[in-house]
């Protein structure tokens, strides 16, 4: 729960961040030239440093508001990280449902699929085929990243693949935590205390 938070938060604040500086810039005017372009986003940028220092002090005020900007914040950061259900389709009766899949499984068999008998694959090449086969659209590999480390999934900073370091996922790692039939290891054995 908490690596789903951390992982949606960090969604949640790059999002905003990147709606706010797009809000910005978008005031600048291309019929003017210099200093008169510049007004537009400097304009916006103070009404928004106004607006900051309106809910500081609103917050300064009455500590409880805190309360409420957190849980809207969590919520937010929950709901970042939910896995996307298709609700086109009418429910299934209780007996013809399948069992809910877990979304580490389906990531580790995302994985899997794309890295077939190569040692590693790099996160880019993982959206690129998610987004070809219509899922993943408008996220970057920031995105794809975070929701991997939250499902457990470990992303090496520098895998190198045909000389190419970049972010991406050792098959040594996936078949050390998420072992398959044909790779599993030993049983262990466990003194019940």
């Amino acid at each position: 729960m908490i690596r789903r938070l951390a992982a949606g938060s960090a969604i949640v604040a790059r999002h905003r961040s990147e709606a706010l500086a797009a809000w910005v810039a978008a005031g600048r005017r291309d019929d003017l030239s210099g200093w008169a372009a510049a007004l537009g986003p400097a304009v916006r940028l103070m009404a928004l440093t106004a607006v900051a220092y309106g809910v500081l002090a609103l917050v300064r005020a009455t500590p409880w508001l805190m309360w409420l900007l957190t849980a809207w914040w969590m919520r937010a950061a929950w709901r970042a990280t939910a896995p996307v259900e298709d609700t086109d389709e009418e429910p299934l009766d209780k007996e013809e449902q399948p069992p809910a899949e877990d979304p580490a499984e389906a990531a580790v068999a995302l994985l899997r699929e794309v890295l077939g008998d190569r040692p590693g694959v790099h996160l880019s090449e993982v959206l690129a085929h998610l987004q070809k086969h219509g899922q993943g659209e408008g996220w970057k590999v920031a995105d794809l990243r975070l929701r991997l480390e939250a499902l457990g999934i470990p992303v090496e900073p520098k895998l190198k693949l045909s000389g190419v370091p970049t972010r991406g996922v050792r098959a040594a790692d996936l078949d050390r935590l998420f072992p398959t039939e044909e790779t599993s290891p030993s049983p262990v054995r466990v003194d019940a205390a």
